[in-house]
């Protein structure tokens, strides 16, 4: 079992009907939102205990708790064939390390409509605690395909009609003003790095957000965001 701690990864596992073994809530922690919690729990019937505060603390490690943490079955990746073939807008990344980084670009993911995320094995951020807790609830719903090859799965992707879009800050085309055509694949770099030569050759078109000021790029869960719901508006606009 694996702990999972806060307020929002909690309410979303229950939601979700994720296998929970049990529920920690802090002694004399009262609130509304943790009510819901108890609530939850109780219809689902997964067992809650309350605890000495400082004994969340040894549980959730660094993650901060807001008074509730639950032990829980490990994420599961999602298949790829089950997932590609049916989906519209996909996120690979391409050696994001930080998890915090990789929760936020889930999170936005999910919220932007994207079908799932797509990272590789190695010298990558893979599902922990920290990535749960900073997507804030939507790694309950929005699934996660984790690659051996990225570049291979790219073209796999291209196989099944996908057109690639790789983030790059000396990328030709404007994020606001390509067409972004569908089913698509968003690639985009790690921290620092960037995207890879050779996944950079994978991609169809390199695609730029303009910054002003000195600045070359963004944190890669901001210029995901931008670039996710600039793909979200103007999917609305066709629908």
């Amino acid at each position: 079992m694996r702990t999972l701690a806060g307020v929002h990864a909690v309410t979303e596992a229950l939601r979700a009907g994720r296998p929970i073994d049990r529920i920690f809530i802090a002694q004399k922690a009262g609130s509304s939102r943790l009510a819901r919690i108890i609530e939850l729990a109780r219809s689902a019937c997964v067992p809650v205990r309350f605890e000495p505060r400082e004994a969340l603390d040894r549980l959730a490690g660094q993650t901060p708790h807001q008074g509730v943490v639950a032990l829980v079955a490990p994420h599961r990746y999602a298949d790829p064939e089950e997932v590609f073939p049916s989906a519209r807008m996909l996120v690979a990344l391409d050696g994001v390390e930080d998890p915090h980084n990789l929760g936020a670009i889930i999170r936005t993911a999910y919220a932007a409509g994207a079908d799932a995320v797509v990272i590789p094995e190695r010298r990558a951020a893979g599902l922990t605690e920290a990535v749960a807790k900073a997507a804030a609830g939507a790694l309950e719903y929005l699934p996660v395909v984790r690659t051996g090859n990225l570049n291979r799965t790219l073209e796999r992707l291209k196989e099944l009609g996908y057109w690639i879009y790789g983030l790059d800050e000396q990328g030709e085309h404007l994020y606001d003003q390509i067409e972004w055509t569908e089913p698509a694949a968003m690639v985009l770099g790690g921290e620092g790095k960037g995207l890879h030569r050779q996944v950079r050759q994978h991609c169809d078109f390199l695609v730029r957000i303009p910054l002003a000021g000195t600045i070359s790029s963004l944190n890669v869960s901001v210029a995901a965001a931008v670039a996710l719901f600039e793909w979200k508006r103007r999917r609305g606009r066709r629908e």
